[in-house]
């Protein structure tokens, strides 16, 4: 792992070499200089994640300074160390983008404490800015898949609420692609450049839970020997989201509710409050009015939850959406494995259609990933489906209307295509000498059955 790189200047060098010495220990990387103009240098020089100096030197003083490292590295972390005297002196130095100051004579454990809070946001930051414009990419509105009625009209909500800061709750079973909306409502809105931060609240426990939303000071609890910030304080100027969030407990819905009036966090232990700005979105497998009649959520924070409701069918009531998805999970895994397959066997894509999807999309997701693994042809057979997708399903025949037993002979054609076509691992010149016609032919043929390239290019050998 790469330790991150500090800069400590200070004209005195035994507060100098105190502060160097404690960093040193908590694993960083760390360069020291006696002045700004020193400082200044270094910068030039060599890349820093975060710099700690005193606001008052002979040369420069940590105001002047602060803009000259802004100058040569405008996304530079600064934290300022600076007597009571000099207090006014660092809030304007805040003002004009250091990260924070810390009081002399030094306390070391809020000095430390500071300095990770900075390089985790640093960090954060750097990560977003990393997948920015993969994420954004992948999370446009035209990349969620959906013809059905159900999904347009989700599509219409989230490009109705993207640009507000209003709070959305998602419901709809496991699978059905809850955190993908979410991500699109971040993505889409104007939060973009700030954190998206996601929880699973049904998989910790209550105490656990709420170190993890809201944070912890030192001491807190048995085993908190740092403070750490919560999700929360890392999702500041940017949107938290908060899944299957009917699984929380009574002491934490109480917690939420604040987060949501005033917009303020407690950590756990401490006695002050911090003021927050992210935008909350909610998800949940579970009928929350009915978790209210019974007692088990609070009616008031489900309503400030419920502000926006984004409700996200079953797989198994929109089946008009199943080949859309299949086919856009078929090229993304193709890609990724890079295989030559372009298309789903009639008879497969049935099976697909057949099949009740319990677990929903992240199922259907799952099985085409598998296909795309264990395919061997340029088009996906039955044989390629998972047993539970492929077994029991209504045969291809009776899904076209014809008795059990009887097919057509465009379908008896087209399988026999499929099958000649796997036995010469999709070499359309020995395909064609075997079924005993020219290549065009072929070609017509391929096309005729689906088993071309997007923009209608035959699979290629």
């Amino acid at each position: 792992m790469i330790r991150s790189r500090l800069l400590v200047v200070d004209d005195d060098e035994a507060s100098r070499s105190v502060v160097a010495e404690a960093l040193q220990a908590e694993g960083y990387e760390v360069a020291t200089a006696r002045g700004g103009l020193e400082a200044l240098a270094l910068a030039r020089e060599q890349a820093f994640d975060l710099v700690v100096s005193d606001i008052r030197m002979p040369d420069l003083d940590g105001l002047e300074l602060l803009r000259g490292l802004r100058a040569v590295t405008p996304e530079l972390s600064v934290i300022l160390m600076t007597a009571f005297g000099s207090v006014e002196a660092a809030l304007r130095a805040i003002k004009e983008g250091a990260y924070d100051y810390v009081s002399k004579p030094l306390h070391l454990d809020e000095l430390l404490l500071t300095v990770r809070r900075a390089i985790d946001q640093r960090r954060l930051v750097r990560e977003n800015r990393r997948f920015r414009e993969a994420i954004q990419e992948r999370y446009q509105l035209g990349n969620i898949v959906g013809v059905s009625p159900a999904m347009l009209e989700v599509f219409k909500l989230i490009a109705r609420v993207a640009a507000t800061r209003s709070t959305v709750l998602i419901t709809g079973e496991s699978g059905t692609g809850k955190e993908v909306v979410a991500r699109a409502l971040h993505y889409n809105g104007p939060r973009v450049s700030g954190p998206f931060v996601t929880i699973d609240c049904g998989g910790l426990a209550e105490t656990l839970l709420e170190s993890e939303l809201f944070g912890h000071v030192r001491g807190a609890f048995t085993g908190a020997i740092a403070a750490r910030r919560g999700l929360f304080e890392m999702g500041h100027g940017g949107t938290v989201f908060l899944d299957e969030v009917g699984d929380i407990g009574s002491n934490v819905q109480a917690k939420l509710l604040r987060v949501l009036e005033v917009q303020e966090i407690r950590p756990v232990g401490g006695n002050e409050s911090i003021r927050i700005d992210v935008r909350l979105i909610a998800a949940t497998n579970k009928d929350l009015q009915a978790a209210v009649r019974e007692g088990r959520f609070r009616e008031d924070l489900f309503y400030r939850l419920n502000v926006v409701s984004i409700h996200l069918p079953p797989l198994r009531e929109r089946p008009e959406d199943i080949p859309a998805l299949a086919q856009h999970f078929l090229h993304k895994y193709a890609e990724a494995n890079k295989k030559d397959i372009a298309s789903l066997a009639p008879e497969a894509m049935a099976m697909l259609e057949a099949y009740a999807w319990p677990g929903n999309v992240r199922e259907l997701e799952n099985a085409i990933e598998r296909a795309v693994a264990v395919g061997r042809h340029p088009v996906l057979l039955p044989e390629d489906l998972p047993l539970q997708v492929a077994g029991g399903i209504p045969a291809a025949e009776t899904r076209l209307g014809s008795p059990p037993g009887l097919l057509s002979l465009e379908e008896m054609t087209r399988r026999h295509l499929v099958r000649v076509l796997g036995a010469t691992g999709g070499n359309k010149k020995r395909t064609a000498e075997i079924l005993g016609i020219d290549r065009r032919t072929l070609y017509r043929m391929l096309d005729r059955f689906g088993m071309t390239k997007p923009g209608g290019s035959p699979v290629e050998e």
